[in-house]
């Protein structure tokens, strides 16, 4: 008998061999197979086969993302929740074969016998006592799953845990890219300090020294009070900008998971930051279905595809299996011996008559839900597109604009010196030379402001290029 439930049960696994979900295609990317920027055309590499590591060369800066993928706690859980799919994953897939359990029984009972129904064939009172032992090894309901039903639903548990894998993987690479854009915010707001401290003690001696013009009748009121109000402008700056610095390494503490050492922290400025600045967009169609996220809502398609055959094969009969092998017996000595042997077959099959239409709903919902899956996974592509193509307008134009600011700022330094000198000659006013050094100030302001953008860029367009491979990858 065991030999022929074994053969029963090899025999149903060959039969599992197919589904009733229809052929899985890909759908067609509903964007432009370039990007529309014209320097990007082109490229075959893509800056999202650079380990992060190769992108982020600041030692700092690489130090504090270590820290980050290590403490993050919305990582932890985006890694907690793939080992959570992972499992749910192998139960179903467990479904597919018997659970074959082994059960060691034994009842011992006793009843008067009047109360039995043989009293008056064995005669006199007392009671009965009845032992009965079974030793078995067999199989309950096991699932034939002769229309793909099981294997459906365990293709869909696989293709949820892998779109598991691919959120995680996007949450990694937001955080890399949120940790070095942090960490560079830093470093300008830092640089934006010290810029207005060092205005602030040169408008403080221009204050101290209108101030003496005016006490001995060299400078009118008008100058003094510009020069007040220069002054205060920079000393509320510093306040500012000191609160904004700490704010600063708080988000960074964050997203760092714990504190991050001063040795980790930006070091002499933004400017001295090493981002490496070239990175190529790589084929569009290429780049955007290897997006992690455009992954992941690729696998709920395909998971959604799954369904459908899932419902298909609920119109269909299902038919199991129950089954045992073991030895019975009144005498637990002599349960192992010969002429014990007991066994059970117990094939069932269950056929749908009527529902009520639920297996027609539950159908058109899994169709329904595919076509929102193909929706999802064309606004992801679209997304996508856009992110790349938005960024890559920014790298287009975003060297100009810094190397701009950068003679601005060089003009805007050149004439508060040349106004210091006539000022110094008495050919100028002090109002403008106050105006000038405003301007300055102003000028490198923008700059800092300009390198910062131009950094985060680079970051911005790591990220939506699908960056962040662990850092051993491409090195």
């Amino acid at each position: 008998m065991l030999r022929n439930l074994t053969l029963t049960l090899l025999a149903a696994s060959a039969l599992t061999a197919c589904t009733m979900a229809p052929k899985y295609e890909r759908p067609a990317l509903p964007v432009a197979t370039t990007w529309p920027t014209a320097s990007a055309n082109g490229q075959a590499a893509s800056a999202g086969d650079l380990a992060w590591k190769q992108v982020f060369e600041d030692p700092r800066l690489a130090g504090t993302i270590d820290l980050a993928l290590a403490n993050n706690r919305d990582l932890r859980v985006a890694v907690l929740n793939i080992e959570q799919a992972r499992a749910t994953y192998r139960i179903q897939r467990a479904a597919l074969l018997p659970t074959v359990n082994g059960t060691l029984s034994g009842t011992k009972s006793e009843t008067p016998t009047a109360a039995s129904g043989f009293g008056s064939a064995i005669g006199g009172s007392g009671s009965l006592e009845i032992e009965n032992y079974n030793a078995t090894v067999g199989v309950t309901s096991y699932e034939l799953d002769i229309f793909g039903r099981v294997r459906s639903l365990k293709d869909q548990a696989l293709h949820s845990y892998l779109a598991t894998e691919e959120t995680a993987r996007a949450t990694q690479i937001s955080l890399i890219a949120e940790t070095a854009n942090a960490w560079l915010t830093l470093a300008a707001d830092q640089d934006l300090l010290a810029l207005a401290k060092d205005t602030l003690k040169s408008r403080e001696d221009s204050l101290a020294l209108a101030q003496r013009q005016f006490d001995v009748g060299a400078a009118s009121q008008l100058d003094l009070r510009t020069s007040q109000t220069l002054a205060e402008t920079a000393r509320s700056d510093v306040a500012t900008y000191t609160a904004q610095v700490e704010r600063d390494k708080n988000a960074l503490r964050l997203l760092a998971g714990t504190e991050v050492p001063a040795d980790l922290q930006p070091a002499g400025g933004l400017i001295t930051a090493q981002i490496l600045p070239d990175l190529p967009a790589g084929v569009a169609s290429d780049v955007l279905t290897r997006r992690p996220d455009v992954l992941a809502a690729e696998h709920s398609l395909m998971g959604a595809n799954a369904n459908i055959g899932a419902a298909r094969a609920a119109f269909f009969p299902r038919i199991s299996l129950t089954g045992s092998y073991g030895s019975a017996s009144a005498d637990l000595d002599g349960l192992f011996k010969s002429g014990t042997k007991s066994w059970s077959f117990a094939p069932s099959i269950s056929v749908p008559i009527f529902a009520g239409g639920a297996n027609k709903a539950g159908l058109d919902s899994a169709k329904a839900g595919q076509k929102i899956a193909v929706a999802t996974y064309e606004k992801t592509v679209q997304t996508a597109f856009r992110e790349v193509s938005d960024a890559l307008a920014t790298q287009a134009t975003i060297g100009d604009r810094l190397a701009a600011q950068e003679r601005v700022a060089a003009a805007a330094a050149d004439t508060a010196r040349l106004t210091k000198l006539r000022y110094d000659r008495g050919v100028d006013s002090s109002l403008v030379l106050l105006d000038a050094q405003r301007t300055q100030y102003s000028a490198q302001q923008g700059l800092i402001n300009a390198r910062l953008a131009r950094a985060s860029n680079l970051v911005t367009l790591y990220k939506v290029l699908g960056g962040g491979a662990p850092a051993g990858k491409g090195s």
